[in-house]
């Protein structure tokens, strides 16, 4: 069993080498790991051609939704976007914050920071910023966004319950999130976990959807929403290129069920007051 930090530097070399791959190569494999499939073209990632702000240079292929299409983004808000990649959603973001807004890129890859920033002074959008660090311990002060937003980035991150503790922390009373990943429901084969491909590939580290809901309501979010949901169809030519005839069979046959989901929540705009001492509350 590999240890989180050990998965960690996993993904990051495996995003470093999907930084300088192409568009083609990432959207016909799981999230630009493993093999490219003939079976079909576009496994995960929805079209995000027809968002206002789209750049077709700041897209890798590498999202599982839309979730700056729900997100509610209005003028002049500050949005953070977790797994920023090339600055993809950044840049949407940006385009529905306007000049008054401010957006910020959030990556612990060296090669996707720098990606991105390239991308932003080509476009010359000077209030989007790309800042290096982990997720689950944010380089953001408390309280400071309106919006946080992600794209199939937190099943690779090995505490979820720590990442989502924090989009609290950085959000600011009455602010929300709205978040696309890989859920759930079902048990995967064993193996599926000590085949690296098929982690840094969104897959085996996704958790049971339930548990993930659950996290999300400890944390202390309210109105919990489902804003979309479609299944994960992982084509056998990719799935042969880790597993054996049997191994596929079993995971067809075992009821495991991946679902790429779109989750909204939203913060209280006042915290409930919390008891220093016996009586104090009284």
């Amino acid at each position: 069993m590999q240890t989180e930090n050990e998965l960690k530097e996993m993904v990051r070399q495996k995003y470093s080498e999907i930084a300088l791959q192409d568009k083609a190569t990432n959207q016909s494999s799981c999230c630009g790991a493993g093999g490219c499939s003939t079976e079909v073209y576009n496994i995960m990632s929805d079209d995000y051609t027809t968002l206002e702000g789209y750049n077709p240079d700041a897209d890798l292929g590498l999202g599982c939704g839309l979730p700056t299409e729900f997100a509610k983004i209005k003028e002049g808000d500050t949005v953070i976007d977790l797994g920023s990649g090339a600055g993809n959603d950044c840049f949407i973001a940006r385009r529905q914050t306007g000049e008054k807004g401010k957006v910020i890129g959030i990556d612990f890859t060296t090669a996707m920071i720098d990606k991105a920033r390239a991308n932003a002074e080509k476009i010359g959008f000077h209030n989007v910023e790309f800042r290096q660090g982990d997720i689950e311990k944010m380089p953001v002060t408390s309280g400071i966004a309106d919006v946080v937003v992600s794209n199939c980035v937190l099943n690779l991150v090995p505490n979820k319950e720590a990442v989502i503790k924090e989009i609290f922390r950085v959000l600011k009373p009455g602010g929300h999130f709205s978040i696309s990943d890989i859920v759930l429901e079902g048990e995967l084969p064993a193996k599926w976990k000590e085949v690296a491909e098929m982690y840094s590939g969104c897959v085996s580290g996704a958790i049971q959807k339930q548990v993930y809901l659950d996290f999300i309501g400890a944390a202390g979010f309210t109105n919990i929403t489902l804003q979309k949901a479609k299944p994960i169809i992982i084509p056998e030519d990719i799935l042969s290129n880790h597993f054996s005839a049997e191994e596929i069979n079993e995971y067809k046959t075992g009821g495991a069920r991946l679902t790429s989901v779109t989750v909204y929540a939203e913060k209280p705009a006042t915290e409930k007051a919390t008891c220093c001492e016996p009586g104090c509350c009284n």
